[in-house]
């Protein structure tokens, strides 16, 4: 208010709050005079949006905001009354740019804001969450009309505002958002906020809450509804599903009040989480795909972070990654304008892992990622300076070769496989840790009809264009995760199943070696009864895997028989987990019969 004294501050807001104070009820419907002076407080504590609760204005202001009784009466709506909103003749207190309820929402917001849990209770025993979607679904704005006065006095601003504050309610209990987001006519009323016609018409609003800025906030917030229970339920401990990225979206975890309920109300998650199907049936029947995809179009590149984010939430559940899959979410254009170098860097880490969701998921996204032509820009992705941009790069290519064969000739043609070879010695652990995934996929051998094919990893080091050995075997003898070791040591095993070229290689670079030092620093955990949980999580069993898949080959068998730790093998033919025994003594028994053919099914 123009003064750093609190005393004066208090006065002036007082003076505000004066008029729209009064304990008499609203019998008819809400007076200019009054909207004005709430519309003002409300802009008022607005401005105060990224201030703490230390704020000077907030501990003034707050307690002056009208209690829940008289909110509600200014939220409910008279009918046929067309008078109440938005005057422009000479005898009014309100411009023409804003509705007669814009400053109620806008207090109800900062209520729900600041006032902590007890408001939200509050405010859901008054029905505000409904009053709300009412409010909304009777003309919840003058651009849906040709007149200049809608029937309940919400500009695009006050509609942020109304959305914002029933996405504040949705933590306090089940009912609240079983009553929201479980409705299809409530949805399909959320959900056309963001349409195409009501944005255009946003974005030609001359006043508050209208141009591009406008376009965004309105986004925003109807996003922050829709993805809160995937926030929900993605961020509760142990029920994240196994298939889905718990990092993805991570800018619509922050602040969010989904991202709340998990610390406050496990039960409650747990409901969202049962809730979860019927939701995702909700959100393919209103068409939400499709809609928060066209909502791309009409945003700059830097506004894009929360609508991306609600893309990569979805795409974990495999009926939501269809339809957006199937709505041109990998369109070639579209993919270009997400990979540019002008969007934030959360956009491109979300496309990233959006991308390697779907090539985990299922091979039949292979050829719509294909067809997204992003090869080159994942290529430029593996030298980012950012160590999670090459990280998901390494974890989507990793994906991209999870099934089947079909990127094989692609990766290679793109000079990919040196690049990944080279992330193996990255100085990031992440990186380091896909760099081997995506190497141990890549290093498959995968059938196509009766013709197995040789894996490009093994056709890249025949060419002398990586040397995948010493960074492999460095993995192995480092402090890596036990994860990043066991890719490794499958990494190893892949590039000698059909042919015995790099076998030399592999002996002599030191990588065959720094397999059996990994077997021996594991042995102990092996042969201990004890510690059977440790085993299962150790790199140990894919390592043995390895050894015996090398023991096809003459030059692999005759340095395992000269090795100082080959009798640590022999002694984990005692081991109390069977798969260890088994392998231990195929590795054992082979060596020792040169002529054999190899019984460890691939």
């Amino acid at each position: 208010m123009l003064t750093t004294t609190p005393k004066k501050q208090l006065s002036r807001l007082s003076i505000l709050a004066h008029h729209f104070s009064s304990d008499d009820r609203i019998k008819a419907s809400v007076q200019p005079h009054c909207a004005s002076a709430m519309l003002a407080l409300a802009s008022i504590l607005s401005l105060e949006s990224g201030a703490s609760v230390e704020s000077s204005i907030y501990e003034i202001a707050v307690p002056l905001i009208p209690r829940t009784a008289t909110i509600c009466d200014h939220l409910k709506i008279t009918s046929g009354n067309s008078d109440e909103v938005g005057f422009s003749d000479s005898n009014s207190v309100l411009s023409y740019w804003h509705g007669l309820r814009d400053g109620c929402v806008g207090l109800l917001e900062s209520r729900l804001k600041w006032g902590g849990p007890l408001a939200v209770q509050q405010m859901i025993a008054s029905g505000i969450p409904l009053l709300l979607v009412d409010l909304l679904a009777n003309g919840h704005s003058p651009l849906e009309i040709d007149s200049t006065r809608d029937r309940v006095g919400l500009s695009p601003t006050g509609v942020v505002s109304a959305i914002s504050s029933i996405c504040h309610c949705l933590p306090g209990g089940v009912l609240t958002f079983r009553q929201i987001l479980l409705k299809n006519e409530h949805m399909k009323l959320i959900s056309n906020l963001i349409f195409d016609v009501h944005l255009k018409l946003v974005k030609c609003w001359g006043g508050p809450g209208g141009g591009k800025e406008g376009v965004r906030d309105i986004i925003n917030a109807v996003i922050d509804i829709l993805a809160f229970p995937f926030v929900a339920v993605q961020n509760a401990p142990g029920l994240a599903s196994a298939t889905a990225s718990v990092n993805s979206g991570f800018i619509l975890n922050m602040g969010s009040p989904g991202g709340r309920v998990c610390m406050e109300d496990k039960d409650m998650v747990k409901a969202i989480e049962e809730d979860m199907g019927k939701y995702i049936k909700i959100l393919l029947e209103v068409g939400v795909p499709g809609i928060i995809l066209r909502c791309l179009d009409h945003m700059d590149l830097k506004d894009l972070g929360r609508p991306v984010a609600f893309l990569a939430k979805m795409i974990g559940h495999r009926p939501l990654a269809v339809s957006l899959v199937g709505k041109g979410l990998l369109d070639a254009n579209r993919v270009r304008r997400l990979l540019d170098s002008s969007c934030p860097r959360e956009v491109t880490l979300d496309v990233l892992m959006m991308v390697s969701d779907l090539a985990r998921m299922d091979k039949g996204f292979y050829e719509y990622i294909n067809g997204a032509s992003m090869l080159e820009f994942l290529k430029e992705y593996l030298t980012h300076e950012d160590h999670n941009v090459r990280a998901k790069t390494c974890s989507a290519l990793g994906n991209m070769c999870r099934h089947s064969s079909y990127f094989y000739t692609s990766l290679a043609k793109h000079q990919i496989i040196g690049l990944l070879i080279d992330r193996c010695a990255d100085p990031d652990k992440r990186t380091r840790k896909f760099a081997c995934f995506a190497i141990h996929n890549d290093s498959k051998p995968l059938s196509n009809s009766r013709l197995v094919m040789l894996p490009t990893i093994t056709m890249c080091c025949m060419k002398n264009s990586g040397d995948p050995y010493q960074q492999l075997a460095n993995i192995l003898l480092s402090a890596e995760e036990d994860k990043t070791k066991a890719n490794a040591a499958g990494a190893l095993s892949n590039l000698v199943r059909n042919s015995n070229k790099l076998c030399e290689d592999i002996v002599s670079k030191g990588a065959m070696q720094a397999l059996l030092k990994l077997v021996a620093d594991c042995s102990v955990l092996a042969l201990n009864p004890s510690r059977r949980d440790a085993v299962n999580e150790s790199p140990l069993k894919i390592a043995l895997f390895s050894l015996a898949k090398m023991c096809a080959h003459q030059p692999c068998r005759h340095f395992l028989r000269s090795s100082e730790l080959f009798p640590v093998i022999g002694r984990l033919r005692q081991s109390p987990e069977s798969t260890i025994a088994n392998y231990a003594s195929v590795i054992i028994s082979k060596v020792g019969d040169a002529t054999s053919p190899m019984t460890l099914q691939n």
